[in-house]
């Protein structure tokens, strides 16, 4: 578990960091099948870094449905942290769309981990097995712990990601400015003064404005 940390804080992009945490679950959780990410992107759900195709079947089932473990873990902040279902055939209550029709896919047993740290909320990770009762009490001890260097590692890559955006953009924006300044003679904030209009004027970002103006050299 120690040296599934190192390794997911030394991986170079989000996906390669979501990627390894779910290779990873199948690896350290006994019982394990499949694993996949279930997040909230505004108000759609979108399943990242899956190990099988039952994953993906079963988000999209729960989504579907408005129904579901996952589903409610990655929807309800404040819900539970940890949920474990030994068998599906039990929930048939709680679930009653999803419960029959997630059996119908093969899925035997189910556990969930919100994935967060103090600041935020990132999703949910969710394991799968195709038996009844797979999972016991260290499966969700080795789950939970895994869910935890997951959070920490999937919110500082995204960090580092956007970091890394916003330097990229800062760049084109001062080239985008000194091709405009170079060709209309004009100051500093003159330049950025006709960027940040032209992008309030044709509903444009002012990145894809600067964009553009590297591109073809002047304002499209």
């Amino acid at each position: 578990m120690a040296s599934m940390a190192r390794d997911l804080l030394a991986q170079d992009t989000v996906g390669s960091t979501l990627e390894r945490i779910t290779a990873s679950a199948i690896e350290l959780v006994e019982g394990c099948d499949a694993a996949g990410i279930l997040v909230l992107q505004g108000n759609e759900m979108e399943t990242l870094a899956p190990t099988d195709q039952l994953v993906i079947d079963s988000d999209e089932l729960q989504v579907r449905l408005s129904e579901g473990p996952c589903f409610e873990a990655a929807r309800t902040a404040q819900g539970e942290r940890v949920f474990r279902i030994a068998d599906l055939t039990g929930e048939q209550l709680r679930w009653p769309a999803y419960a029959p029709q997630a059996q119908a896919l093969g899925v035997g047993s189910m556990m969930g981990f919100l994935l967060f740290t103090d600041d935020e909320d990132l999703g949910a990770l969710n394991l799968y097995s195709r038996k009844p009762g797979a999972f016991t009490e260290a499966s969700e001890l080795a789950g939970w712990l895994l869910a935890s260097h997951a959070a920490v590692a999937f919110s500082s890559a995204r960090t580092h990601a956007q970091m890394e955006r916003a330097v990229a953009t800062r760049h084109v924006i001062g080239e985008a400015m000194g091709i405009i300044m170079g060709r209309h003679h004009v100051s500093e904030e003159q330049a950025f003064d006709v960027l940040r209009r032209y992008s309030q004027e044709k509903n444009v970002k002012l990145r894809e404005v600067a964009r553009r103006v590297c591109e073809e050299g002047s304002l499209p």
